[in-house]
């Protein structure tokens, strides 16, 4: 639960943290001057002032925020015990309830156990000082452990979010790693045919180009089987299929097809311009998968739409790949959220391509990619 890792804030973040400084700071001011019941009214907005920076740290040093807070209102408890006063905090130091949430939120386990401690030293001496009731210190407890609660909560989902999309981009370089052996296996093993072949054919000729032959044959089987064995794991059958993966050419067909499973999607319409020939082919079918993916989305997710438009357009040093429909998407799907749209990312990018998705003005869902001829590795 508590592996996610913790990443520096981006700049939204912080000025974010900055604005609620700019609120809070105002309000202990106001608040002394409002509040006749204070006992040391210097003394206690000197402390909230000194306490508040702390939650800038909140998310880079959950532990050393938490415990600096909780930790600095123990000791100001016991020395309001031992002065017999009264409590001397503002109400302002209620916004110190995020500090628990982004403990468990982003604190490591350890992290989160000595913060625990500083937080129920403070909760003890600050019941001490009030003198609450049992009532009061059960709903205080309450109200301090529910934004660790949560914390912990939002920590797990994101975990889980995370784990799914790692998921999601692992399946998508299995299944690339699967094209690719499919397609070299496929080559490979017509080299060995033709080496065997020439082997015979060559009978008559100098010893020498014989065994050239023979180790063209050696060489490409030896190659056809660590190839096999490679990616043998990544397997869920043992059977390999050396049929041809499907390529640019195989788009249109999939006009053909009901592949949002409802038999009343909107008409598919397929162009393909330029040079489209002569592809790596991992690239070939990487744009049919794109291109099948973006399909069935559009057909799930566009809602009154009459036409998906694929466009395939090759350029000299690269293939651009459009897919657009004319649906309504309400909510509009976002990148981050889908999985689909991550492993489609995640395999332009393993080709050293692009792939962007978003909404059309007016109304309708874009997906552009744009693959490298000869697919070099990001």
């Amino acid at each position: 639960m508590w592996h996610e890792p913790r990443v520096a804030d981006p700049p939204r973040r912080v000025w974010r943290d900055w604005a609620l400084l700019s609120v809070l700071a105002p309000a202990a001011v106001v608040e002394i001057v409002v509040r006749s019941d204070i006992v040391w009214p210097p003394f206690s907005l000197g402390l909230t002032l000194a306490m508040l920076p702390m939650l800038l740290w909140r998310r880079t040093h959950p532990l050393l925020a938490t415990a600096g807070v909780f930790g600095t209102i123990s000791v100001v408890n016991i020395v309001t015990v031992i002065a017999g006063v009264g409590s001397v905090g503002l109400y302002t130091l209620a916004a110190m309830l995020i500090l628990p949430y982004a403990l468990f939120r982003w604190g490591s386990g350890r992290e989160a156990a000595i913060g625990l401690a500083f937080m129920a030293a403070a909760f003890v001496t600050g019941s001490i000082v009030d003198s609450t009731s049992i009532g009061d210190v059960i709903g205080g407890a309450i109200v301090i452990l529910f934004p660790a609660e949560l914390g912990a909560v939002v920590r797990y989902q994101a975990n889980l979010r995370q784990q799914a999309i790692e998921q999601a981009r692992s399946s998508t370089r299995e299944q690339l790693a699967r094209e690719l052996h499919d397609s070299v296996a496929h080559h490979v093993s017509a080299i060995a045919i033709q080496a065997q072949g020439g082997r015979a054919a060559a009978a008559a000729d100098p010893e020498k180009a014989v065994d050239v032959l023979g180790v063209i044959e050696e060489e490409a089987a030896r190659a056809l089987a660590e190839m096999r064995n490679m990616v043998g794991a990544l397997r869920d059958d043992e059977k390999v299929d050396f049929a041809p993966q499907p390529g640019v050419t195989d788009i249109e067909r999939l006009a053909e097809l009901d592949l949002g499973g409802n038999g009343t999607a909107p008409r598919i319409e397929v162009e393909l311009q330029g040079n489209l020939f002569a592809l790596q082919p991992s690239v070939d079918t990487a744009l049919y998968r794109l291109a099948q993916e973006s399909i069935t989305n559009a057909l799930r997710h566009a809602r009154n739409a009459s036409r998906v438009l694929v466009r395939v357009v090759g350029e000299e040093d690269s293939i651009a790949l459009t897919v657009e429909d004319d649906g309504v998407h309400n909510p509009p799907p976002v990148t981050t959220s889908g999985f689909g749209l991550v492993g489609m990312a995640e395999r332009a990018k393993l080709l050293g391509g692009t792939l962007d998705a978003g909404p059309r003005q007016g109304r309708g869902w874009t997906v552009n990619a744009v693959l490298p001829r000869k697919g070099s590795p990001a």
